[in-house]
């Protein structure tokens, strides 16, 4: 099966008439647009005509926009040393801003209409975008002067956007020097990192080490790139008024801290299950004092979990069209189409993700694939993703951007489907594997994302005083990682370089991204219990929600579920679904006694 991505439904290539066309009509659209809201918006004059104006006319060339830009940064996110791609984004990036202006007026005349309600109440297009119009009224208490907003907008591009750049750069092109079976060779990053799940202990324990080596290569880049994006959104979040930027995360996210604070109690309580869940596993693999960083992806059991690419992808459509034929055929459709990019190779971005093109109808995910169960589950966590893509089809393009507590609910809930699934036609050793795997991944989104959580507000609450060295990053990390996994992990082999390769830490954009992985596994676990009891009833109700993420906040969303997501009682009846599993692994584990 082909291993990477098709792109021709965007442009041809990068010297493509067509995309020096749509380049050349969006810059007359913008001027135009700007020219527009200059002249229309000096009064509430015909209110009801001018927003839907403005709805109509920023459409049209976000579509453009999102359709140029997608084609650059899907090129350069396979290949970092693309510099055609390279520039291409960071034109669109610079072109981007001219839509500051427009956006600031709009808001601006949106907070002079005292009866926006009444006025949206008159047009169906406008009813379709209540909550759209609305949250721009909204922002206008954190608004800046049109000048400054235009300046911070265009200082970005040589700013934090150049700094993240830097950070995949560096990070996508950084060659591991690692000797394998006598052979000194230089590997990319995640060809090394993907070595974790290797059922070899001494290749993991190997490329743990050279990973860790090979940061020193970059880790004084690394930490300039950080401390210059953190530093700007402490600057930024102090100027237009919040509290902190865990504040303007929050609002962002349409999420309350009642929310986050009750997700985050009902997780601390549940670490000390986690905890003995990684001494087990310890335990089976050999070690006495807890589980060693570079053992948390191994493989446990006899079974050989893996998988060739077409064996990854059967084994997904089946085990998707156990919840239903619509999410079953997304997936086929996907992997058919050549919509996702799945081969290892230099020069391209480690991880994994998906890029939505809602005026397409369709996605592009980017994965890692070695052959792990751990890859497939990753495959199915992103074609989640391109189904919550694929429920938007029939929303209007402003009411497709969702936030991020909300956009890991999908993907997650595909990866309990395949799991579960998968468990019902396992042999005893394989489903010991799945379901160990399982709770690997849970640990990840939940112990893992806590100690990030405790690291990123670390992070900014030092980088207040001034920017960090690398010596204090690594501090920071390590600390985090002791009050997040307990005895749970051998404190003698901890990944204090775990900030270098995480990319959500360097996006001006998406702080504390961290918090939304933990909310949409344990909402999708909750949501997955719900499926298993009401079946087909649920399924459409669930396409309903995942369709209307784009216009509620989180609160509302869940409502439509019945699910109270300020409650604590709720994350902890999701936690305790873990923790059973957990307890079912445990005597499991004590049943086979050690493998060394």
């Amino acid at each position: 099966m082909e291993m990477r991505w098709n792109l021709d439904v965007l442009y041809p290539s990068l010297d493509s008439p067509e995309l020096k066309q749509d380049l050349g009509e969006m810059g007359r659209q913008i001027g135009e647009f700007q020219v527009w809201t200059r002249e229309q918006l000096t009064s509430t004059e015909d209110a009801v005509s001018k927003m839907e104006q403005y709805i109509t006319k920023l459409t049209e060339i976000l579509k453009k926009q999102y359709r140029i830009y997608a084609f650059a940064e899907l090129t350069a996110s396979v290949d970092a040393r693309n510099e055609k791609a390279l520039q291409l984004a960071e034109r669109v990036l610079e072109q981007s801003v001219e839509l500051v202006e427009p956006d600031v007026l709009f808001i601006k005349w949106l907070g002079q209409l005292s009866d926006l309600d009444a006025q949206i109440d008159q047009s169906s297009l406008l009813q379709e975008h209540r909550f759209y119009l609305n949250e721009k009224a909204e922002k206008n208490r954190y608004l800046l002067s049109e000048k400054e907003e235009i300046i911070l907008a265009k200082m970005k591009n040589t700013g934090s956007n150049a700094w993240t750049k830097l950070h995949e750069m560096i990070t996508s092109t950084l060659l591991v020097d690692i000797v394998i079976d006598g052979e000194a060779k230089q590997l990319p990053l995640p060809v090394v990192r993907n070595m974790a799940f290797e059922k070899d202990p001494e290749l993991r324990k190997n490329a743990y080490e050279a990973e860790l080596s090979a940061y020193k290569k970059i880790d004084e880049s690394a930490a300039a790139a950080l401390n210059g994006i953190k530093g700007e959104v402490i600057t930024e979040t102090k100027l237009r008024g919040y509290e902190s930027a865990l504040a303007k995360t929050l609002g962002d996210s349409r999420m309350d801290r009642e929310t986050l604070d009750a997700m985050l109690q009902a997780m601390r309580e549940s670490l000390p299950s986690f905890h003995r869940y990684y001494r087990k596993k310890g335990e089976l693999l050999g070690h006495v004092s807890g589980l060693p960083f570079y053992d948390m992806f191994a493989p446990v059991g006899e079974a050989d979990m893996r998988y060739s690419y077409k064996e990854a992808r059967d084994f997904i459509v089946k085990h998707f069209a156990s919840f239903s034929e619509k999410l079953s055929n997304y997936a086929a459709k996907a992997f058919d189409n050549q919509w996702i990019d799945a081969e290892i190779r230099d020069g391209k971005r480690g991880g994994a993700f998906c890029y939505n093109l809602p005026f397409l109808k369709e996605s592009r995910i980017m994965a890692n694939f070695s052959g792990s169960y751990y890859d497939v589950s990753t495959l199915a966590h992103e074609l989640g993703h391109g189904y919550h893509g694929e429920c938007l089809g029939e929303e209007a393009f402003l009411n497709t951007d969702y936030p991020m507590p909300i956009a890991e609910t999908a993907s997650i809930l595909c990866e309990s489907i395949v799991a579960k699934a998968a468990l019902k036609e396992a042999t005893p050793e394989q489903a010991f594997a799945i379901l160990e795997n399982d709770i690997s991944g849970a640990g990840q989104v939940i112990v893992d994302i806590y100690s990030r959580f405790l690291f990123e507000s670390e992070l900014f609450r030092r980088r207040e005083e001034g920017s960090l060295s690398v010596k204090e990053l690594n501090e920071i990390m390590l600390q985090a990682q002791k009050d997040a996994y307990g005895d749970g992990l051998d404190h003698s082999a901890l990944h204090h370089y775990m900030w270098v390769c995480k990319p959500h830490y360097y996006s001006a954009l998406y702080n504390f991204y961290n918090f939304p992985y933990a909310f949409g596994l344990l909402f999708a676990k909750g949501l997955y219990a719900e499926y298993l009891k009401r079946g087909d009833d649920f399924v459409a109700q669930y396409d309903q929600l995942l369709a209307v993420t784009g216009k509620k906040s989180v609160a509302d969303v869940a409502a439509i579920m019945g699910v109270d997501v300020r409650s604590v009682d709720f994350w902890r009846n999701s936690l305790g679904l873990i923790e059973k599993d957990i307890e079912t692994f445990l005597e499991l584990a004590d049943q086979r006694g050690s493998q060394v």
